[in-house]
């Protein structure tokens, strides 16, 4: 099969001499049109230090397609961060990027008829929204990831003042040691760099096989993440040349490697979302109990924070996760026979990596972590499409506690700071979910708030919104039904007894079946949707979190 498969419609022959004309105007010389297009689609821009590096590793993809027999074109779409918009009415729009990032990727790719593509991503949603966006073209494609920040000189990070907030509301600490931290904690390009949704989803998608080995393990700044991007080139032209497509990468095996590399990992509830959102667009029926069954057999080995000690960074500088890889394909966890976009199988991939020189961040199979997964996946009358919890064991496996119910995000946080949370409790926060919130806003913020309280251990959480990747404590998120979908999140009421078994799998509120009914009756939907711009469009195609907040 041709590699121009999609070009030569737009360039060859007299009657396209006007399109011709006009990618002559952008640099196009006349010995180009016989070249596949690849379109480069970079999330850069200087909203965020995820991505604020971007356009120059973009510049770098774009020679190296040039110098590799290709013709790339470059091409920007958007980012948003977190980060920055945590806890505001901002955030909102966080999960919503992801749809815009894959709808902008399709929109450009089709129109203009490239052969391949190759993107770059930094901030959370940058990584499943260019790959749904991948997965709908499926063409020959690559993601490369921009790479995660080292923590400063003091080992804190973005996550680090976080959780000083919720020391200064407590008093353990002053204003000026507040600043301190936010002051040093954040500097230069690259992604958060904990073990949380970034460097998650980085590495979930090199286990599915979309990127080049080793692209999740590479500091933003290093000769190794450019020479990750000087590689990409022949990568994509061997894939063009092979015609080997998203489709043949993104197989139900390799979805159960990267759910398999994600336990191991400890990584971030998100990329429960994600994945399922990944899955949806190429055709791969994944659901919520895969992440289950694969949860049995999987060990936690990383002792990666949030929950952990270390940074990825470290990781980074010991091998990074194809060491990782390697003994999870070596215990027969990982399925070494799917393609991968080197053209090889992941079991060839593989073949000559090293193990690691010490095991303090990878813990050995006979001593990890956690003996199963973290990420449990609940059930119950209060999550009857199920609901994900991260416990990773330090915090227990069990709580039971009367509920605390707030309708938003600010009400929790200002209950949490004004220490109207006491030991026993399980904070709810509602209203927050996919349609709900609209947006399914991430609750790090307030969980911030309460691991600097020094409640992380004493209370619970749980919420149809979502979390950070950078949370950790007793957590809940992603209850389904969510409460503006009349879930029985939303007739929760203050002092209710909430049970939460990471054991048994199981999110119960201990109310009688009668007085839920009496409660459902008198229910009315406290929300008001927007009526118009994206947040509107959004609330009006979003499906389920137990579906991935998919939006086709």
């Amino acid at each position: 099969m041709s590699s121009r498969k999609y070009s030569k419609e737009l360039v060859d022959g007299p009657n396209q001499a006007a399109s011709r004309s006009m990618l002559r105007g952008v640099g196009f010389k006349s010995e180009d049109f016989t070249k596949p297009f690849v379109g480069i689609a970079s999330t850069g821009a200087k909203v965020t230090p995820c991505n604020m590096h971007i356009n120059k590793l973009s510049e770098l993809v774009e020679d190296s397609v040039n110098s590799s027999g290709g013709k790339g074109v470059l091409f920007n779409t958007i980012t948003v961060s977190d980060g920055i918009s945590m806890g505001t009415q901002g955030m909102k729009y966080s999960l919503v990027s992801r749809e815009v990032i894959a709808d902008s990727i399709e929109t450009v790719v089709g129109c203009l008829a490239y052969d391949g593509l190759i993107t770059i991503g930094g901030c959370d949603k940058n990584m499943p929204g260019c790959l749904i966006g991948i997965a709908r073209l499926n063409r020959p494609s690559i993601f490369i990831y921009g790479g995660s920040i080292k923590p400063s000189a003091e080992n804190t990070d973005y996550v680090t003042v976080s959780e000083k907030v919720g020391e200064y509301s407590k008093g353990t600490i002053k204003e000026e040691e507040l600043i301190h931290y936010e002051k040093i904690s954040v500097e230069g390009p690259g992604s958060c760099g904990g073990m949380y949704t970034a460097n998650t989803m980085a590495s979930a998608i090199e286990a599915l096989g979309m990127s080049l080995p080793g692209s999740s393990s590479q500091d933003a700044l290093s000769v190794s993440k450019n020479n990750d991007c000087k590689n990409a080139g022949i990568a994509i032209m061997n894939l063009l040349e092979n015609d080997i497509k998203p489709s043949d990468i993104m197989t139900k095996e390799a979805f159960e490697n990267a759910i398999t590399i994600v336990i191991a990992l400890g990584g971030s509830t998100n990329a429960v979302l994600h994945l399922l959102a990944m899955a949806h667009s190429i055709g791969v029926k994944l659901c919520l109990d895969d992440f289950t069954e694969i949860g049995k057999k999987t060990p936690v080995l990383a002792d990666l924070k949030p929950f952990g000690k270390h940074y990825m960074s470290e990781l980074n500088a010991n091998g990074g996760i194809q060491p990782l890889m390697r003994s999870l394909l070596d215990e027969g966890l990982l399925h070494g026979n799917c393609m991968t976009v080197t053209g090889y199988t992941l079991e060839k991939n593989l073949k000559e990596v090293e193990p690691y020189s010490n095991n303090k961040i990878i813990k050995s199979f006979k001593d990890p972590i956690k003996k199963d997964s973290h990420l449990r996946i609940l059930y119950g009358n209060l999550a009857k499409d199920g609901a994900v919890a991260k416990i990773t064991g330090k915090e227990g496996t069990s709580f039971e506690g009367k509920a605390k119910v707030f309708n938003s995000e600010e009400e929790g946080v200002e209950a949490i700071l004004s220490n109207k949370i006491i030991e026993g409790d399980v904070v709810v926060i509602r209203y927050e979910g996919p349609k709900g919130g609209p947006g399914m806003r991430e609750m790090l913020k307030p969980t911030s708030a309460i691991m600097g309280l020094g409640l992380g251990n004493k209370i619970a959480f749980i919420t149809d919104g979502r979390f950070s990747g950078g949370t950790h404590g007793f957590v809940v998120g992603h209850v389904s039904p969510e409460a503006a979908d009349g879930g029985l999140i939303a007739l929760i009421e203050d002092g209710d007894i909430i049970l939460i078994d990471a054991e048994n799998d199981q999110l119960v509120l201990k109310v009688e079946e009668s007085e839920i009914t009496k409660r459902k009756s008198n229910w009315k939907n406290p929300i008001t949707s927007p009526k118009k711009g994206v947040l509107s469009k959004y609330a009006q195609s979003v499906k389920s979190a137990s579906l991935g907040a998919i939006t086709d």
